[in-house]
């Protein structure tokens, strides 16, 4: 067990990432029964989306700053205490207004799951087995993806009460704070439990390859915003994230206005695309630890296996616009969403690549403002350009993909521990 500590931080990290997501989803699955007892319309589930997705992205730059100013352990606990009541809150939800409510303070807590990772990722993981590390988490959401549907769905049937299924499903995220704050004492500087050649093998791993130094450049915002490096980072994932999204949020209707899908119809496809991402999780992180440990600099790893991610997604995507059959669309958007999560572990990993972690939940807070304000974006583009069709869609998306690549290419120069110009210029 302590030989491989680490692992087990990751892993409950994945699995707090699998309550994020079922919370998130319990809105959607339950609209028919809400909306039918309180009177709401389609018109008041718009709002209250758009209302979480604003949340959700000025919600990842203040935790960001709150898990660099209050630490890794202390920063999940608070941000999946707070989501987790946000989610109970939902059965005493009477209106527009008070959904509205709850539904903005679950989307600004929900979103700290994300910088807290890749803090935790850059303080417990050696440099080459950051990508494997975060994939592991990224699948995380994958994993939740899958299982939301039948989660929610049991929980429904059996108390037979949209309100009830939001206090128990809220209460998933206390009893996962349990475990964490047993086996999540401190970081692995000073944990008890780590065997002393763990410890060494981590913080030994977290020194540049070229220069031999572990990271220490923990800059502020505004230098942290000044540097291309960082907009490399911010571009990145504002260009990236829309991709996975663009699935997450329309692919039930895309089903149903393309193919006629019922409700049981999308429950036997939907699910789909999402083995694809976690097995494409896995595979982007496995792929950049191998090139890293065969000899091949953070670097051209970091850029080989973005570029590899993007070169999937836009062939897959440009594919999806002639799909002829439902399965062989679901297929090919398991493999763009193979090539998403391929990119995107890598992605996620270039704050903790560039600086210390006192800087790193900070660029990754953002980068993930900037990634969800894209979404928002994106989300009232598609009613627009799919009037006739879906394709439109899938062609932004290819070209998300291109310019998810060149913003890695274009701003992110030699990925590696960056320097503080300060003290470049005194030598």
């Amino acid at each position: 067990m302590k030989k491989n500590f680490r692992w087990i931080i990751v892993i409950l990290v994945a699995i707090a990432t699998i309550i994020n997501y079922i919370d998130r989803g319990a809105l959607g699955f339950l609209w028919p029964e809400i909306s039918e007892d309180i009177g709401l319309t389609k018109t008041d589930y718009a709002i209250i989306l758009n209302v979480f997705t604003f949340a959700y992205a000025f919600g990842q730059t203040l935790f960001g700053k709150i898990f660099d100013w209050i630490g890794t352990r202390m920063g999940f606990v608070l941000s999946i205490v707070v989501w987790s009541l946000a989610t109970m809150a939902h059965a005493f939800s009477h209106s527009l207004l008070t959904f509205g409510l709850f539904r903005g303070i679950l989307g600004v807590s929900e979103a700290g799951n994300w910088p807290g990772a890749t803090k935790a990722n850059a303080e417990w993981f050696p440099i080459k087995e950051r990508a494997l590390a975060q994939g592991i988490f990224n699948s995380g959401a994958a994993i939740g993806g899958i299982v939301s549907a039948p989660i929610i769905a049991y929980l429904f049937v059996f108390l037979d009460s949209w309100r009830a299924t939001f206090i128990v499903l809220g209460g998933l995220g206390f009893l996962w704070l349990i475990p964490w704050l047993i086996i999540y004492k401190s970081g692995p500087e000073d944990h008890p439990w780590l065997s002393e050649d763990e410890r060494q093998y981590i913080l030994t791993g977290q020194r540049d390859q070229e220069t031999n130094e572990v990271a220490s450049y923990a800059p502020g915002s505004g230098e942290i915003l000044s540097r291309k490096e960082s907009w490399g980072v911010i571009m990145a994932s504002f260009f990236c994230d829309p991709i996975w999204w663009l699935f997450v949020g329309w692919l039930p209707l895309y089903l149903s206005e393309t193919y006629g899908f019922g409700v049981a119809e999308i429950g036997k496809y939907a699910w789909i695309p999402y083995v694809g991402a976690m097995v494409g999780a896995w595979f982007g992180g496995l792929l950049a630890q191998n090139r890293i440990s065969a000899g091949w600099t953070v670097n051209k790893t970091r850029k080989t296996v973005i570029t590899l991610g993007g070169l999937i997604m836009l062939v897959s995507l440009l594919l999806t616009m002639k799909a002829a059959t439902p399965l062989f669309a679901v297929m090919l958007m398991a493999v763009i969403l193979f090539g998403f999560q391929t990119a995107v572990g890598n992605i996620q990993t270039l704050p903790s690549d560039f600086y210390s972690g006192k800087s790193v939940g900070t660029l990754a807070g953002y980068a993930g403002t900037a990634a969800k304000l894209a979404v928002v974006l994106l989300n009232f583009l598609i009613p627009v350009i799919t009037v006739n069709s879906y394709a439109p869609a899938f062609a932004v998306g290819a070209g998300l993909a291109i310019m998810t690549v060149l913003s890695v290419f274009f701003f992110c120069g030699n990925i590696g521990s960056l320097k503080d110009p300060k003290l470049a210029s005194v030598e």
